[in-house]
């Protein structure tokens, strides 16, 4: 367990999830990730300079990745001073491991404040050529970063719906419990817009982006949102023939980026933007799930997070997970024994879409809201990644 690692409150951000081609396209999302964290901290009057670390979350390549890190956090302290940083590129739960990766080295005293960046942009996603010399002609091998890799993980040879739908079989989940996952999952999104976004505005920061050579705008809501109902989802057909899987109740692709500051006890307090809010980053979970079965693994990535924080499922006051796919709540409620119409308040990547990096930072941000209005507590982040992973989070808001 984590003992020294702390999170500001408010000291944390998203920018809205855009979808795929939609306002976030143009934008290079190292720049775009950089210049609204640089902005987010100017609002906020932190001094980046505060920090002497800098993780940079990023999953698809953009252009001048191999300076990815180093120019991104140049660009958040804009020449100020020398800040040296690390890319982490772990899918869908990126944004985990750049916190646990902030975490650990403010536990071992290596520094006092980290800067915590992901970045994504799923839109106009690179189209990559790999020399093949020993080839019929030395023809290249051309590779699409997107959707190929979405159709085929190398290692289970499957899409990564497949990979839902072989879960749903060994569990014997329906089509009608992913349609009513679906739609439960719309209805808390929508407790999120009441009362003009107030639950979304607590914690979401808008990027300015280009929509043209001359014409630059601020995104200030999540776009590609599907407006649901219990009958549209019926009419759907499923995405895999014999499947339980629509295009409804999986996600989609987006853009976006997020950041969070990660410091000590003392620190955190005094950047707080309330000093009697407290929130600690308690413990770290990971797994690997069967070949194929990728939605299978947040429940033990979960229990290692439960049983290295010294807690239980009934510690919990909220949970919040990465659900690519509407298997993966209703595999985890029955395994961990939690109530699927109850995880994920305010929504989560079921509705709004996944950039990859800042996935789960979102679905953080969110749970460190949620607890704070519950008046404090234990919460629970987990999500599963490409390749049949996962990570879990356990967080204390005292």
């Amino acid at each position: 367990m984590l003992t020294k690692a702390f999170i500001p409150y408010r000291g944390y951000y998203s920018s809205p999830f855009c979808r795929w081609q939609g306002k976030m396209a143009n934008d290079n999302a190292i720049i775009l990730g950089a210049t609204t964290a640089k902005r987010w901290l100017t609002k906020g009057n932190f001094d980046p300079t505060i920090f002497d670390y800098m993780y940079l979350g990023i999953t698809i390549a953009q252009h001048h990745l191999f300076y990815s890190h180093t120019w991104a956090a140049a660009m958040l302290v804009d020449g100020a001073k020398d800040l040296p940083a690390l890319m982490v590129n772990q899918a869908c739960t990126t944004s985990t491991t750049c916190i646990h990766l902030a975490a650990l080295n403010i536990e071992v005293g290596t520094y006092q404040t980290a800067f915590a960046l992901m970045t994504d942009r799923a839109s106009n996603g690179p189209h990559t050529v790999w020399p093949q010399p020993l080839g019929p002609g030395g023809e290249v091998e051309s590779e699409n970063w997107m959707m190929d890799n979405f159709n085929k993980d190398p290692w289970a040879g499957q899409k990564m719906i497949q990979t839902a739908e072989n879960v749903a079989r060994e569990l014997g989940t329906t089509r009608e419990e992913c349609d009513a996952v679906t739609l439960r999952r719309y209805e808390q999104y929508q407790d999120a817009l009441a009362n003009d976004r107030a639950f979304q505005k607590r914690y979401m920061f808008p990027p300015e982006v280009r929509v043209s050579r001359k014409k630059a705008v601020l995104v200030e809501e999540d776009e590609g949102v599907t407006p649901t109902t219990a009958e549209g989802l019926a009419r759907l057909k499923p995405v895999e023939p014999g499947g339980v899987h629509t295009f409804g109740a999986q996600t989609f692709p987006a853009d976006g980026n997020c950041g969070f500051i990660v410091t000590t006890r003392d620190k955190a307090k005094e950047l707080s933007a309330d000093p009697n809010i407290e929130i600690q980053v308690l413990s770290y979970g990971l797994s690997r799930a069967k070949k194929g079965f990728m939605a299978l693994a947040p429940v033990p990535a979960s229990e290692m997070a439960l049983k290295d924080a010294g807690k239980t499922v009934k510690d919990l006051k909220a949970v919040k997970t990465h659900q690519p796919f509407a298997v993966n709540d209703i595999n985890m409620a029955a395994k961990m024994g939690i109530d699927v119409n109850w995880m994920n308040n305010y929504g989560n990547s079921l509705i709004y879409g996944h950039p990859q990096g800042p996935t789960a930072g979102r679905l953080i941000a969110e749970l460190l809201e949620e607890l704070v209005i519950l008046g404090g507590g234990y919460g629970l982040w987990a999500g599963c990644a490409a390749g049949d992973t996962a990570a879990a989070m356990i967080f204390k808001v005292g």
